[in-house]
């Protein structure tokens, strides 16, 4: 089965959207708000089959969890996009030439932008709320575990479009199926750009996969290193918030790099997690200091490097010992993924030096990477996190859903 004629609709359906006026545009995100909060049971129902399916034991279960609350908190962000100013239209550049050509470098959308995601039907929404605002057309590619609830959100969004005279094609869902990622990398001509939202594996498969252009999210390999004048109270509830919020999410915490001269302070830093029974992998020195009063049974001795360098996105977590702040950075440098790294310190130099010296999207002094947020910045929704340096880096919202062309006006002038 071929997705081609699907890619064409979409394809079509984006030209139409710059017919669409912003007000406009506002007042659907905001009917579509209305809609989630109106239609809460019949998601609810679809992602309870899917987390039925799925099963108690599955590893991302909380990850595919929707709640009365998280589609309060969905359709919240929603309504915040509507009021956030139209990124299409603003003018980069404005100058005019010796010969008299005046010159603008315009906003102006991709096109089609092509969704890979997988058991987070949360993504579904602020795609669409964040591609739609922008201009941009969708095609969404969803994990077959949360296939359910992306299909019920989908079919609220185009009850909502066809309500406005909106073509609905403009969303699409595909099947939740290897075939269709496959497609949607091949799509030369129909998807202006697509990102991946997921495991390290599926955004390697992308890259390696794909014939359009791609911009990299998601895999993060997050650090928190607690310095020799790190304040207790702070690296507490820096850690553990990190850490346990939600442990299955990009910008959850996967080690804590702790200084040397703070390693009789560790079994107090790290309390609250054994509460919340995280499992602890720690290297020798950070075994050692931790034995007897760290539980046993969620403490394990590090037997090899492999470790550094893993994306949890459960409840456990590395702990490693260092001598120095650089000594951290050369951690970081080493098994970092350039998503999310933190610093807990009361020197200032320190931390400046920490900023200027980690090579992340967002580097924090004295607060946790889980503010690694599109709505936490003020952005309202992320389309994800990029962790690439060529164009979007960090939380992508509307003005990383554009591009730009040049407007050129001339009265006759010829090139000699």
């Amino acid at each position: 089965m071929t997705l081609t004629n699907t890619f064409k609709k979409v394809k079509a359906a984006s030209k139409t959207l710059a017919l669409v006026s912003d007000t406009v545009r506002n007042d659907i995100l905001n009917a579509v708000a209305d809609a989630i909060v109106a239609g809460k049971d019949t998601i609810l129902k679809a992602n309870a089959a899917d987390l039925e399916k799925a099963g108690k034991d599955y590893a991302f279960y909380d990850r595919l969890l929707l709640t009365p609350d998280r589609l309060d908190a969905i359709a919240a962000d929603m309504r915040h996009v509507a009021t956030l100013p139209s990124p299409l239209g603003r003018i980069l550049k404005d100058r005019t030439l010796d010969n008299g050509l005046h010159l603008r470098r315009v906003s102006v959308p991709f096109g089609v932008i092509g969704m890979i995601f997988e058991a987070r039907p949360n993504v579904t929404f602020d795609v669409f709320s964040l591609c739609f605002k922008s201009g941009n057309a969708a095609i969404l590619k969803g994990g077959k575990e949360a296939d359910g609830t992306n299909r019920a959100e989908v079919e609220l969004i185009h009850e909502v479009l066809r309500r406005y005279n909106v073509d609905p094609s403009v969303v699409e869902l595909l099947p939740a199926t290897h075939e269709a990622t496959g497609e949607l990398l091949t799509a030369v001509g129909y998807v202006d750009l697509c990102i991946p939202r997921g495991s390290k594996r599926l955004i390697s498969f992308v890259r390696d996969t794909a014939k359009v252009p791609v911009i990299e999210t998601g895999a993060g390999v997050v650090h928190c290193y607690f310095d020799e004048s790190g304040d207790m109270a702070k690296g507490q509830r820096i850690v553990d918030n990190a850490k346990t919020r939600r442990p299955t999410v990009c910008n959850a915490l996967d080690c804590l790099l702790v200084n040397r001269k703070r390693l009789a302070d560790l079994p107090q830093l790290v309390a609250p997690l054994a509460a919340k029974g995280v499992r602890l992998h720690a290297d020798a020195e950070a075994f050692e200091a931790l034995s007897g009063s760290y539980p046993e049974s969620l403490l394990e001795k590090v037997a090899d490097d492999n470790v550094w360098g893993t994306e949890w996105l459960s409840m456990q977590m590395g702990v490693r010992t260092v001598g120095t702040v650089d000594e951290a950075i050369a951690h970081i440098d080493k098994y970092g993924s350039g998503h999310s790294e933190s610093i807990v310190t009361e020197d200032k130099a320190a931390a400046r030096h920490f900023e200027d010296m980690v090579d992340a999207a967002c580097v924090y002094v004295n607060a946790p990477t889980s503010f690694t947020d599109g709505a936490q910045f003020g952005l309202g929704a992320e389309i994800g996190i990029s962790t690439q340096k060529l164009g979007a880096r960090g939380p992508m919202a509307l003005e990383e859903m554009t591009t730009y062309k040049w407007l050129i006006e001339g009265n006759g002038q010829i090139r000699k």
